[in-house]
């Protein structure tokens, strides 16, 4: 029994020995321990604010056209006003909040000129707006997606962990933001390799390509839990049709080669109205932007209204029934998609341009597969489409033939999809610089502007951000 109660009372010396000596070392560990954990519990929390926002989006989406199938007329009444309502909202309470959200987090990443003033586009106010006006747009017709604006809604959230981190992590806040974001793609498309694929190619362009693995497991994490709420399946669920031919290099540069262009358009169009647009009806638009909205809304009514309410929304119900459905949907569809989104953007509303663009890739497809018959099935043309078009406007080629891969489970074309998304965002470079980049780079002047126009005017007063 004594030599029992020595070895015991050695054993605790040697431990509060080893304790002692290790005191560092072990504070160090839980230290660090401590902010993985932090940054883990964030990024599962941005992976469920997504998924929830996701659910909130498609229930609206669904009401919406309920309504609308019911009484035809709504969206005249409702969508105008209502539109240039929340425009007043977004720029007197939740300026940041506009836009896509993809644009927003680059700039905030990126670089920015010594002295200059920058009102924040992260934050956890402009999360909750992003959340709320977006979910609002889309409910009054809008042809808006949750994707992007969920790139946004992650970053905000992750971006709030950094008060939590321990200073000895050295996690920068350029990190969290790229971790947040693409935790809003993995967790909005259900597609975690896309959102890490989406964080290296199109997010990390002004830091280091290779993250830290606690950061990259954020974003896993994230997805896991759009896996557990939404299930094992895949975004549009398992594709019936698929298949390779000797003949499908045919049928991936049509559909690359018009795609490209059609996308490559498209982002033009979008980069234009946001900077270099001239015209009475820009000037209208500067001078009296509320009033635009509403024309803007009565657009988006007419449009919706004229083409059977096809355009509405953020398009993942017409592109479900074009993968999954024999029944056709009328030529314009994708023309029609294609001028709702343009409008819809030119409102200045929040909304992402991921979940329309896949649409209107599903449209052309649609249009081009009865010529493409004898080299591909016609699912596999209208998803070499999607991910053509999404590359082309993007110029993001990995993200997007990854996030449509993973989607719909296309790993037996997987080459297919990658030479479309790699010639189409060849394409679109000749007709467009790249959208996101580019507009985060103007987000950048505008603010520089008004840091000139406030030095003038002493007596200009700022809307607190």
């Amino acid at each position: 029994m004594n030599r029992q109660k020595h070895f015991v009372k050695k054993c605790l010396n040697e431990a509060r020995g080893w304790l002692q000596v290790n005191r560092t070392f072990l504070a160090e560990q839980a230290r660090l321990w401590t902010g993985r954990l932090v940054i883990w519990f964030f990024g599962c929390l941005a992976g469920a604010v997504a998924v929830a926002f996701a659910f909130a989006t498609d229930e609206i989406t669904f009401l919406f056209i309920g309504a609308t199938q019911k009484h035809p007329w709504l969206p005249f009444v409702l969508t105008p006003p209502i539109g240039a309502a929340l425009l007043w909202i977004t720029r007197n309470f939740f300026q940041g909040a506009e836009g896509g959200g993809i644009p927003q987090v680059i700039a905030e990443i990126g670089p920015r000129p010594d002295e200059m003033p920058w009102r924040p586009l992260i934050s956890l106010r402009i999360a909750f707006g992003k959340i709320l006006i977006s979910l609002a747009t889309v409910g009054i017709g809008y042809s808006f997606g949750r994707q992007g604006p969920s790139v946004q809604i992650g970053a905000c959230i992750m971006a709030s962990a950094e008060r939590f981190v321990p200073a000895g992590l050295y996690v920068q806040r350029s990190h969290l933001l790229v971790a947040g974001g693409a935790a809003g793609i993995a967790a909005a498309f259900n597609a975690p390799l896309a959102g890490i694929v989406f964080a290296i190619e199109e997010l990390s362009r002004s830091i280091e390509s290779r993250m830290s693995g606690v950061v990259i497991t954020a974003i896993i994490l994230a997805g896991v839990v759009a896996h557990v709420s939404l299930g094992s399946g895949n975004f549009f669920d398992q594709i019936p049709r698929f298949g390779e031919s000797p003949q499908l290099a045919i049928a991936v540069l049509v559909c690359a080669l018009l795609t490209g262009l059609a996308g490559g358009i498209f982002a033009r169009t979008l980069l234009l109205s946001a900077s270099g647009w001239k015209g009475r009806l820009a000037d209208f638009r500067s001078r009296h932007p509320y009033r635009f909205a509403l024309f803007c809304g009565l657009l988006i009514a007419a449009i919706g209204w004229s083409s059977g309410g096809l355009t509405w929304c953020g398009g993942y119900v017409e592109t479900r029934m074009l993968l999954w459905s024999d029944t056709a949907l009328p030529w314009h569809f994708a023309p029609a998609k294609f001028i709702a989104t343009i409008v819809s953007y030119l409102s200045g509303l929040p909304g992402g341009m991921l979940a329309p663009s896949l649409a209107i890739g599903a449209g052309i497809g649609q249009s081009l597969s009865p010529l493409l018959s004898d080299y591909a099935f016609s699912t596999t043309v209208i998803v070499l489409c999607m991910v053509g078009f999404l590359a082309a406007v993007t110029q993001a080629p990995i993200t997007s033939f990854v996030i449509v891969m993973e989607m719909v489970n296309g790993y037996p074309i997987v080459i297919g999809l990658m030479a479309t998304a790699l010639i189409a965002s060849t394409i679109s470079r000749t007709l467009s610089p790249p959208l996101y980049s580019t507009l985060a780079e103007q987000m950048l002047k505008a603010q520089g502007h008004e840091k000139k126009a406030d030095g003038a005017n002493p007596n200009t007063t700022r809307q607190p951000s």
